[in-house]
């Protein structure tokens, strides 16, 4: 079975196909599996330099529809796990980016694979399309994103239902909340917190009350492999979250006290201008009822696993 990663580099992606190479090296399940990963020439891949043996790399940029239309015509996928997104960090700004990344991409990518057909194409959401919501958030929920990335990413999962709707094709959109884990970028809220304290330095943070779901790593994976086991109907959305809202505060004072080390963060040395709603929460009714899934891990046990990661492994972050 040939399986595409696209977002190979990023730290959902990479992961994923961390995942699958181990899969393929124990064998693991009844069909054979050869992995593909698009990345693109300037694309860094610190994160999977070990595994570049095991899977076969292809420098494909998503906006390029003739090189993604080549590229799927050689590999030939059976399932397609979409990853690649432009515009989750501060750095990335800008509008004609974002949406020629997240949407034209995605848009180039899915017409490459229904011209050879496909078992499976798992679109990856974010829950930054539902916008502001006073209750945990549900698939059936009005999209009301605000900025560039959440407008792009819900243009992107309409455009994968519509297709799947109209055309009968097996496309699905897992709908990530925070994931957190090893391999996290040292920008996010977690590893920025954990390589502070880790390194004696009290981490700069913006205000403790805002809210999230975060999600561990092994979890939104397992959601993954999940929905390629499980019958489902094209077009379906997912929620991947915890289905439990914790304050920023909340998880920083765990994280010191499985550190230790007396640390105190440094509030308000951060400007976020962002909208912060009082809640931010998936509800996870749905995944659990029609796909048997349920995250296993308590965000107390998923943040001593990374911290205990990012100990034995600071040195990949300079």
């Amino acid at each position: 079975m040939n399986v595409l990663v696209t977002g190979a580099t990023g730290f959902v992606g990479s992961y994923l196909t961390r995942r699958l190479v181990e899969m393929k090296i124990k064998g693991k399940g009844h069909t054979p599996i050869d992995v593909h990963i698009f990345t693109r020439s300037q694309s860094n891949k610190w994160r999977i330099v070990d595994l570049l043996g095991h899977v076969t790399n292809h420098d494909v940029d998503l906006r390029d529809a003739g090189a993604v239309e080549k590229a799927v015509a050689q590999i030939g996928p059976q399932v397609i796990y979409h990853l690649a997104t432009y515009g989750g960090f501060k750095s990335q700004r800008e509008t004609s980016a974002i949406i020629e990344s997240n949407f034209m991409g995605t848009v180039n990518l899915l017409r490459a694979c229904e011209k050879i057909g496909f078992n499976y194409f798992i679109n990856t959401g974010s829950s930054s399309e539902y916008g502001i919501k006073e209750n945990p958030m549900r698939e059936s929920d009005i999209l009301e994103p605000v900025g560039d990335y959440g407008v792009s990413k819900a243009a992107a999962t309409l455009y994968c239902r519509s297709m799947a709707l109209e055309k009968g094709l097996p496309i699905i959109t897992m709908r990530l909340f925070s994931p957190y884990g090893s391999w996290d970028d040292p920008q996010r809220l977690i590893p920025h917190v954990i390589i502070s304290l880790l390194r004696g330095e009290p981490p700069k943070l913006s205000t403790p009350k805002s809210v999230r779901d975060f999600i561990y790593i092994d979890d939104v994976l397992d959601a993954f492999l999940k929905v390629i086991a499980v019958p489902v109907s094209g077009g379906e959305i997912y929620n991947v979250g915890s289905g439990v809202q914790y304050s920023i505060g909340e998880v920083v004072d765990m994280i010191i006290k499985i550190i230790g080390n007396g640390l105190e963060p440094m509030w308000g040395k951060v400007n976020d201008r962002r909208p912060e709603p009082g809640s931010w929460v998936a509800d996870m009714n749905k995944a659990g009822t029609e796909l048997s899934w349920f995250p296993a891990t308590s965000l107390e046990t998923g943040l001593k696993k990374t911290v205990q990661w990012f100990r034995e492994n600071l040195d990949l972050y300079p």
